[in-house]
């Protein structure tokens, strides 16, 4: 399928590596309608059908247009990515995939897979990070009895938690299925953390050296278990701005600063749809399916990293929602970013 092509950063707009250049919206921007929009999100009460945003950036153009905070926060709390976690970890991924230490069409590189007679063996990297696994796991966060990712991150798995999500049997036949789960990403994780070596902190220095400080992200601080992964699924700490520098990262197509971070193809491969999820889901990274283009890190309870190419934006969204506005928040989002015009098509066709 033909994807919308991903913007350049435009010409004399500094990247935001020690600081974010900052602006007023450019003209054609509904500035009326978006002051009305975080004022409503960031009242006293706020929204039903949404929850507390506790953190609001747009970038457009790449440069910072809006910022906003709610009463406890600031630009210097780090804040809980959740799920957004699993997007970076698609990021690192493709890192290690354009050095050649990591195929994603071979098998995926389990030791307790690999016995004779194991149907698991035949899993490959590609369809971990598209969840068509086929492996058993219950995606769910309210019942810890019967929730895998609440038993993999609190429970029994949290000192291993790819060794406890790579212990489940498979349902369906690899790459027959695709099935949300956080399991399939730690897994990941642990693969890209062996081929680094030295354990945790061997994964933390490449994270930082080829990717976090590459870009400006100093505040970002992975977690990792008692066996030295990092929790790649869920969690990654970190300040509304450098969400925003890692959406910038992926809204460039992995460019940064002219020098190219991630490999040519690799953002396409993250936003290109996986078969089974109708089309709301690519590798890592959710889609939206309006035909926009827009593609986007999400987490548990309202977290967003969302990135708008037909725009030229970026949004991140730090909140506390519950599953039932999740449909609240998402009309917020796009309500934001309805205020921006999208891109001529010249310049659409400029980017391609």
């Amino acid at each position: 399928m033909s994807l919308p092509p991903l913007p350049p950063q435009p010409a004399g707009t500094p990247w935001p590596t020690r600081g974010w250049p900052e602006s007023p919206p450019t003209a054609g921007v509904d500035t009326a309608r978006l002051d009305r929009a975080l004022e409503r999100v960031f009242a006293a009460t706020p929204p039903e059908e949404i929850g507390r945003t506790h953190a609001l950036l747009v970038v457009h153009r790449g440069a910072l247009v809006a910022e906003r905070y709610d009463d406890d926060h600031g630009p210097d709390a780090a804040l809980p990515s959740w799920s957004m976690a699993k997007s970076v970890l698609h990021a690192l991924v493709g890192i290690q995939v354009g050095r050649g230490w990591l195929d994603p069409d071979a098998r995926a590189d389990v030791p307790v897979w690999q016995r004779e007679g194991d149907p698991r063996r035949e899993i490959t990297l590609e369809q971990l990070l598209r969840m068509t696994s086929g492996l058993r796991f219950d995606e769910e966060y309210t019942d810890p009895e019967s929730s895998s990712t609440i038993q993999m991150l609190f429970g029994p798995g949290r000192d291993d938690v790819a060794a406890f999500a790579a212990a489940f049997p498979l349902d369906h036949p690899p790459g027959r299925v695709w099935s949300y789960s956080s399991g399939t990403s730690n897994i990941v994780s642990e693969i890209a953390g062996r081929r680094v070596g030295d354990g945790e902190p061997g994964m933390r220095t490449f994270m930082e050296r080829e990717l976090l400080a590459r870009i400006g992200m100093t505040s970002a601080e992975p977690r990792f278990d008692a066996s030295g992964t990092w929790i790649g699924s869920s969690f990654l700490f970190a300040t509304a701005r450098d969400f925003a520098r890692f959406g910038l990262l992926c809204l460039r197509d992995g460019v940064w600063e002219g020098e190219r971070i991630l490999p040519a193809g690799w953002m396409d491969h993250g936003r290109t749809p996986t078969p089974g999820s109708g089309g709301e889901y690519g590798a890592h990274y959710w889609l939206a399916v309006d035909g926009t283009g827009t593609f986007s890190a999400n987490g548990f309870r309202g977290q967003y990293t969302v990135m708008a190419p037909e725009r030229d934006l970026v949004m991140v969204r730090l909140g506390t929602s519950m599953p039932e506005q999740k449909r609240g928040t998402l009309l917020f989002l796009k309500e934001v970013a309805e205020c921006f015009p999208r891109l001529p098509r010249e310049r659409q066709e400029a980017a391609d």
